[in-house]
């Protein structure tokens, strides 16, 4: 009946029946008046019965291949978001339950496939929008830790000496920068210039505290 209703189970919590709590299990009569919660982030629900074992919420994701540009904010966060624009939905659900991955999809139908225990439907179509919406949803923004992961693979990056990349560098690069971070999996090289300074703007946009 929630899902007739265009709410996907992945994103249900907790489901009150009179007051009382109940599981998905639960027959609906006539004159019940039902109650229907997402995960709560700010009001403590552990004296009732939730509807899954684990928390709805870990902060890592999957997401479907609309959302590319969300995938690549998210990882400007610090976030753990795998992304390609060749997965499809089979494959996508593989990867939400084996590696225990939030699904973050606008694709209502794939959200309501019962193997799927974490997922959300994305409303906005703008991809900051996106990020905003996904940032309150999950109450990620202490969370956060920007710059600190591979734009491109998703991967961590780590501290680098400037001697170990010298001979990668631009010459203008290496006369005028010594702090360099490197991808994990591509070797990918970062630095603190131009274009850090326009993903710092927008990072301080978003995460104004």
């Amino acid at each position: 009946m929630i899902e007739s209703l265009g709410v996907p189970h992945t994103e249900v919590d907790l489901i009150l029946v009179g007051g009382e709590p109940v599981d998905f299990s639960y027959i609906v009569s006539d004159g019940d008046r039902i109650s229907v919660y997402p995960v709560f982030e700010a009001l403590d629900v552990t004296p009732l019965v939730r509807l899954r074992i684990r928390p709805l919420r870990e902060v890592r994701f999957v997401l479907d291949n609309h959302l590319g540009k969300l995938a690549t904010y998210l990882r400007l966060l610090g976030f753990d978001a795998l992304y390609r624009n060749d997965y499809d939905d089979e494959a996508l659900v593989q990867l939400s339950v084996e590696e225990k991955r939030i699904l973050l999809s606008r694709d209502r139908d794939l959200l309501k496939r019962k193997q799927i225990t974490h997922g959300y439907c994305v409303q906005a179509t703008d991809p900051e929008q996106q990020l905003i919406e996904v940032i309150r949803r999950f109450d990620l923004a202490k969370a956060a830790k920007p710059f600190n992961r591979c734009l491109p693979c998703n991967n961590l990056l780590e501290s680098v000496s400037k001697g170990e990349v010298s001979d990668r560098l631009p010459p203008k690069v290496r006369e005028h920068y010594n702090e360099f971070l490197i991808c994990q999996g591509c070797n990918r090289i970062y630095w603190k210039g131009s274009q850090y300074d326009r993903m710092a703007e927008f990072v301080n946009k978003i995460l104004p505290s």
